[in-house]
């Protein structure tokens, strides 16, 4: 029997994906030891992957009962249940199940290991069949966790291109809905929603508040895309929240607990500072990559010291929630400078103001009269790169740029504020009185905290991968759309500039 494999160890069809397949016949059977198969089944009796395990019928379900399961002849199911600890009676290939422990290695080595390849799902290239089980098995945990949402609210259509994979909840579609108080009041009364709040009308919250249910907010993740959400580019990670938004100060969020009690391993800890060197070696940010390829930027003010100030959306969420009152890209500017009177102050307008989509534009004449420059078109992994020091009031920037060893000094509250590696000026909430390294604080915010898409396969994936392909320069968009919103931008800006001139 050659196709044990592949019929037991599939790729969920996440939405959207595409077909990939991660076991095919080997070129040769090898040797596999007993010892190599029992670490196998302990893989998979841990993951419990294998089988439909991502769907209703999910093979597991009749493996709980433990007891002895009869099937039919040469039935693949037969090795899944003995690998899971059923006792096991069929006739034909399988019928030596019910000699033990060692005929069930025996099986494993003969049909899933010897003749077996093992690939991995998004390079296609030969991988190690635990690492395989071990990527299935966290699959199955964000489709099992993605079960308690009844529905997901306040999602665009050109967004649910990407995100409906990561919310996906196995046996029926991702449950997309418009904000209606009909849609709400038809769940079950039990049932969580996912709701991306700046994108629902402020009645909708309040019903969405009054009835108790459990709320999971969706934000964009720290490495999204290439291209801006402004103009309609879909996200390449989102992160969820069922205690507050990360960027709330006012709340402890998930994200803020992982920080606060978090204790990663050793080999968390290898990723995060591996995967913090190669971010700041290759410029990526949030919304794409440098394309400099480690040509520096030139310092214009010599040998004085240089500092960054980025600006934002002045109506954003993380502004109103984590700005401490201050709001005003314009007095962020003025406030540095009195900071540092001497320094050569570079202001980075919000690509989003500067698309001509958000609040926040600053006319040039005024920013000019604070700072020495204005750098909008500069990769901001560049500029942080240059400078000697990095200004924000609640922005990305600002952690992106520990990412890269500089100093950070914050005027609101953002969600790295607080751990010891920034200085602050706002009012850091009590509770984050914990000093946290570079590695602790990008474990949290990197690894465990978002959700992954591979722009490629379409599959959940890890950050090491998403930042590779950012890197080779692959994305996900809606081509005609995204022209469209640039083409908005185009005339925002052309009457920004006009009334600058008024």
């Amino acid at each position: 029997m050659t196709g044990v494999a592949e019929a037991l160890f599939q790729v969920p069809p996440f939405p959207g994906a595409k077909p990939v397949a991660i076991v095919r016949p080997g070129p040769a059977p090898r040797p596999v030891d007993g010892a190599t198969a029992a670490t196998f089944v302990a893989a998979v009796r841990r993951e419990r992957v294998g089988g439909t395990y991502w769907g209703a019928e999910d093979s597991w379900g009749r493996f709980d009962g433990g007891g002895t399961l009869r099937f039919e002849r040469d039935d693949p199911q037969a090795l899944l249940a003995a690998m899971a600890g059923c006792g096991v009676a069929c006739d034909g290939a399988f019928a030596a199940l019910s000699g033990g422990r060692e005929a069930l290695h025996d099986l494993v080595a003969a049909h899933l290991l010897s003749p077996v390849l093992w690939l991995d799902p998004f390079t296609g290239a030969p991988a190690s069949p635990l690492d395989i089980i071990a990527l299935m098995g966290r699959w199955r945990r964000l489709i099992e966790g993605n079960r308690a949402i009844g529905a997901a609210f306040g999602f665009a259509a050109w967004k649910q291109d990407t995100v409906a994979a990561l919310l996906w909840p196995g046996d029926a579609p991702t449950p997309f809905a418009p904000p209606l108080r009909s849609r709400l009041d038809a769940l079950p009364s039990n049932a969580a929603v996912a709701v991306w709040k700046a994108r629902v009308p402020a009645p909708f919250l309040a019903q969405l508040e009054a009835s108790g249910r459990p709320v999971v907010e969706v934000e964009d993740g720290f490495i999204r895309s290439i291209g801006l959400g402004a103009d309609c580019v879909p996200p390449l990670s989102i992160v969820l929240d069922d205690l507050a938004a990360h960027y709330d100060p006012n709340r402890p969020s998930r994200l803020e607990r992982l920080l606060a009690e978090g204790e990663p391993d050793a080999a968390m800890l290898a990723r995060a500072a591996a995967l913090a060197q190669r971010i700041a070696a290759s410029g990526i940010s949030k919304y794409g990559a440098s394309k400099r390829r480690g040509i520096a930027l030139p310092r214009p003010g010599g040998n004085r010291r240089h500092v960054l100030v980025v600006g934002q959306v002045e109506d954003d969420r993380s502004v109103l929630l984590g700005g401490c009152g201050l709001a005003s890209n314009h007095e962020l500017l003025r406030r540095v400078r009195v900071r540092c009177p001497d320094a050569h102050i570079i202001y980075r307008p919000h690509p989003d103001v500067e698309a001509g989509h958000r609040k926040g534009h600053v006319p040039p004449s005024a920013a000019l009269e604070i700072a020495d420059g204005i750098d909008p078109g500069s990769a901001i992994s560049d500029l942080i790169a240059m400078v000697d020091e990095v200004h924000v009031l609640t922005s990305l920037a600002g952690f992106e740029a520990l990412l890269h060893g500089k100093a950070v000094v914050t005027h609101g509250v953002p969600f790295y504020a607080g751990w010891g590696l920034t200085k602050d000026l706002g009012p850091v909430p009590a509770r984050r009185g914990r000093a946290r390294s570079i590695e602790q604080l990008t474990a949290a915010v990197l690894l465990e905290y978002p959700r992954y898409l591979d722009p490629v396969t379409g599959l959940p994936c890890d950050a090491e991968l998403l930042i590779l392909r950012l890197g080779a320069g692959v994305q996900r968009k809606n081509t005609a759309l995204v022209a469209l919103r640039k083409g908005i931008g185009v005339l925002n800006r052309f009457f920004a500039r006009v009334r600058d001139k008024v």
